[in-house]
């Protein structure tokens, strides 16, 4: 059955072009009702007792939900297009934008996976007495609260909540499972009189908790302390903080969920080979310490993980992909939102790439009392910003965007977006792709409306494939084949490989410890072979070579010469003098024999030196029937029968 759009234009204050709508979103619209939640609720109802309804306003979402349940219907689908396309200073041009939101909107989002974490709602306070005793006695009657003191002196006679003595030394994990170490730690014996008796101080004591209130107003426990589940911090000076700290935490109690943000396919992560460190991005850029090595890769721990996605961007192998949702389901996004647009006859779609939070509270703040957005720029709402990397701005240009704009929000981490829109740009030849830091709607609307540059138009692609086949194919889309590579920042995951041929001497250590197989050996004859679309750039091979001869070359070659190999260095190989037979590498051959015949004790006579210059084979042959093999054993004894424990027992 075919959803119904029900519609309204808000007073008169927006137009819809019902006929587009219906056309590029196959979707039965209802007539343009004019106040859809007053005057004309019993239209609404009626049209939500149908099934199926999909309601054009999320301002008065709770009126409608309520409505339905008053009337014993299913609650209907909402979608904004009244803020995100209908209110703006180009309010006749508005349908083609409004048939791109309201079909994104219809698209099914992936299911995410999720985990169960358990809280039993034991509570640790830390903080000044005053403050943290106050804390612990209101959350007392919800959780299992103890008060981590640092003096004797503060303690008190209660059985409301434990209180202990000590200082914290370290702390780690997440809501549910908080690891403590404290170090002098005390705690009350139980019974007697007057003072409160304590046990004699214990250094690095463990302990475990669910939830951490610190309310000390010194330097945060954990890095990124708003992204660390359990782990709610107050300014001691600020009573309304607090109040909103003390109240989180008694929520804080049961059973939740909590998605896997991310995927991890440890056999392709270059992170590290045979205890040689490779790529650390995805460490280095976690802000909440929730990726860790873990030998030849990386470990993740789902737990502290908070979802920002920058992992995900900077991960050169693809080994760590961003699932909640796939990013298959973003590229299927971006390609839906500019191909509707256009189809519905929109010219020059823009993107502004926002999160659901701080970005869509500014569109709706620039459209109620501001210009609005202009009837081009088409809102992307995401979950994670940091996950919209140098793939997605390629993408979104290569789809039919003439720009891309991301608005950043308060909490957004601005390092790993920077390198990643610097890579974008060196690859799109400077492209209209930009960074909106902006915290008010005005220099939002002004920015959007007057500081524009528009990119050339291309032919649409589609964007298929991983990120690096889909940032391939996007930029032979944006600046088309050429035998030049395009030369790229520092740090990029797109290169090649340098190799002195001087200093190389072909031990295929490279080659042993490359993780995405760019660099390759020959079984037939000494060389060393390289497929450029397939180099990561992690630093491997340079790490590895004893001879440091390679050095790495960040570029995109879109020739299609990196997807074929290529020779870096090559050698002619030495003939066994036994058998001829082809092994090693003739120079380096007469390297060892230059350096070790008639110098070295092993090989001081002629023919051991001759050995340098046999195959495994010969070399193995030779030593076996040399005179002084080191293969021969003394004679092999006589067996002894019962002859001749006879005749020895009887003599």
């Amino acid at each position: 059955m075919s959803k119904t759009l029900i519609l309204c234009d808000c007073l008169g204050s927006q137009t819809i072009d019902t006929k587009t709508l219906s056309a590029a979103c196959g979707m039965k619209c209802s007539k343009v009702f004019t106040a859809l939640c007053t005057d004309q609720i019993g239209d609404a109802a009626a049209l939500i007792q149908k099934g199926d309804a999909v309601v054009a306003c999320r301002q008065e979402q709770q009126v409608f939900e309520e409505l339905a349940e008053e009337i014993g219907a299913e609650n209907p689908e909402f979608i904004d297009i009244r803020d995100r396309a209908g209110w703006t200073e180009d309010g006749a041009k508005t349908g083609p934008k409004m048939a791109a939101l309201v079909l994104d909107s219809q698209l099914e989002i992936p299911q995410s996976k999720n985990f169960d974490i358990y809280s039993d709602g034991q509570c640790l306070i830390i903080g000044a007495p005053d403050i943290a005793l106050a804390a612990a006695e209101q959350l007392s009657e919800l959780l299992s609260v103890t008060v981590l003191l640092n003096s004797p002196a503060d303690l008190l006679h209660t059985n409301d909540f434990d209180t202990i003595v000590g200082t914290l030394k370290s702390v780690s994990g997440s809501l549910g499972n908080f690891e403590l170490r404290i170090d002098g730690l005390q705690m009350a014996i139980p019974g007697g009189r007057g003072k409160v008796q304590l046990t004699q101080p214990k250094d690095n004591g463990q302990s475990e908790c669910d939830i951490i209130l610190d309310l000390t107003g010194d330097t945060p426990l954990f890095s990124a302390p708003e992204k660390r589940d359990g782990y709610l911090r107050a300014d001691p000076k600020m009573p309304r903080q607090i109040a909103t700290a003390i109240f989180d935490a008694s929520q804080l109690m049961g059973e939740f969920d909590k998605p896997f943000y991310v995927r991890l396919e440890e056999h392709i992560c270059a992170h590290s080979r045979a205890r040689i460190t490779g790529c650390s991005n995805c460490i280095d850029v976690c802000p909440t310490g929730a990726i860790s090595p873990d030998g030849d890769h990386v470990a993740i721990d789902p737990s502290i993980c908070a979802g920002c996605g920058a992992c995900a961007t900077l991960c050169p192998s693809g080994a760590i992909t961003f699932d909640a949702p796939p990013a298959a389901f973003l590229f299927q996004r971006i390609k839906g939102l500019a191909e509707t647009y256009i189809a519905a006859g929109g010219t020059a779609p823009r993107l502004l790439v926002c999160d659901g939070d701080f970005g869509s509270e500014m569109i709706s703040l620039a459209a109620r009392f501001g210009r609005g957005l202009p009837h081009n720029v088409i809102p992307l709402e995401i979950t994670a910003l940091t996950s919209f990397g140098h793939a997605e701005m390629l993408a979104a240009l290569a789809a039919g965007f003439v720009g891309v704009d991301i608005l950043l929000a308060p909490k957004t981490e601005r390092d790993p977006l920077e390198s990643e829109l610097a890579l974008a740009l060196a690859i799109s030849n400077d492209a209209p792709l930009r960074l909106l830091d902006i915290n008010d709607p005005d220099a939002l609307c002004d920015t959007l409306y007057h500081d524009v540059k528009i990119g050339p138009k291309i032919s649409p692609v589609l964007p298929i494939g991983n990120r690096r086949q889909i940032t391939r194919l996007a930029a032979t889309a944006l600046v088309g084949k050429s035998e030049t590579p395009i030369p790229l920042p520092t740090g990029a995951p797109y290169g090649t490989v340098v190799v002195d041929p001087d200093a190389c001497t072909l031990c295929l250590s490279c080659v042993s410890l490359c993780p995405s197989g760019a660099l390759l050996d020959n079984p037939d004859t000494p060389q060393l072979r390289f497929q450029e679309d397939a180099c990561l750039q992690c630093g491997l091979c340079t790490r590895a070579c004893p001879e440091n001869a390679i050095t790495l070359q960040p570029q995109l070659n879109l020739a299609d010469n990196a997807l074929s190999q290529q020779i870096l260095h090559e050698e002619e190989p030495f003939a066994c003098i036994s058998c001829g037979s082809l092994f090693g590498v003739k120079s380096t051959i007469d390297k060892i024999i230059e350096k070790l015949a008639g110098k070295h004790s092993m090989f001081a006579t002629s023919d051991s030196a001759k050995l340098i210059q046999m195959c495994d084979k010969c070399r193995i042959e030779a030593q076996y029937h040399s005179e002084n093999s080191p293969f021969q054993s003394s004679p092999r004894p006589k067996t002894r029968t019962t002859d001749d424990y006879l005749k020895r027992r009887d003599h």
